[in-house]
Order: structure tokens, then sequence, then C-alpha cells
């Protein structure tokens, strides 16, 4: 190797390549498009998957279960949780649990769940809550406030 020649040829701005500018050029006549062909007419372009005439990547790969593109991602929060990090009299907000660490990265909807003991009187906002939950927050002399967006039927139906 001769050190000279390691970064000859490398340019910082590459000129871009002229086709069909004259046989010296090198991409004269038919311009890299080959000769006849689908590819060499004009106007002719392929979808960017397309292998050829393989069964393209996107086709071969197996397909499994199902992938529900519309579902709302749901964070979860358990009672025992929320009581080990407030303090009592404190309001449980998105913004408060995500300080806190409890409700991490992008969710629609935040569901309260009654795993552990909440021994502590409590403001909690949540999207949804397991009727457990409501039990506990009640017997804790606290208040579960429901926050506007999208809810389950059974909970329209324990606010009527």
């Amino acid at each position: 190797m001769i050190l000279n020649d390691v970064h000859r040829g490398v340019t910082r701005h590459k000129k871009r390549k002229r086709l069909g500018r004259g046989i010296g050029s090198g991409q004269g006549k038919t311009a890299g498009r080959g000769h006849k062909g689908q590819g060499s007419r004009a106007g002719s372009s392929s979808h960017p998957t397309f292998q050829g005439g393989t069964m393209p990547l996107v086709r071969r790969v197996p397909k499994r279960g199902f992938n529900n593109r519309w579902g709302k991602t749901v964070a979860v929060v358990n009672v025992g949780q929320i009581d080990a990090a407030f303090q009592a009299g404190e309001a449980v907000t998105l913004e408060a649990l995500a300080a806190k660490n409890l409700a991490r990265g992008r969710f629609d909807l935040l569901k309260i769940l009654g795993d552990g003991e909440l021994s502590k009187k409590l403001t909690i906002s949540g999207h949804r809550f397991s009727k457990s939950a409501m039990e506990k927050i009640a017997q804790a002399g606290g208040e579960a406030v429901i926050l506007p967006g999208k809810t389950t039927v059974t909970q329209k139906k324990r606010a009527q």
C-alpha cells in the first residue's frame, strides 16, 4: 500500500454523473440504461421493492399473528407503587407519575390497578381504574379522578 494512494479520488463534493454527453464520457449513447427492454424506455420506473422478478423479500418473510395498528397503548401503575412514591394528601397526576418514573415512555391511556396496599389519602388521576383499585382508593379516603379520553364500556356504565 502506498500512503499517497489512500485518499486519491476521494473528494469532498463528488461531481454528478453527466449521462448521454458523447462517447468519450463513458456514459454516452445508451446513457447507462443498456439496450432495449423496459428499463431503457423514457419514464420507466419500478417499485422500490422490485427484485427483478424474484419473489420480493417482503413477500418471502413469513407473517404470523396480529398487529393492531390502531390499538391504544396503555401504561399500567399499581396502587402499591403509588403508595410507596407519594406522600399523604398529594395529587397523583400523569406529570407527577412521569417525574417519579412510574409511567414511563409514550402511552395513550393510564390504567391504575389494585395490586398492593394503599394507606394514604390521595387524589389519583387516570384514564382507567380497575374495580379493586377503586375500592382501595375509596377505602383509604382518597379520590379517583377519571381523565377524559377513550374509556371502556364498563367504565361508562360504572359512571352512570
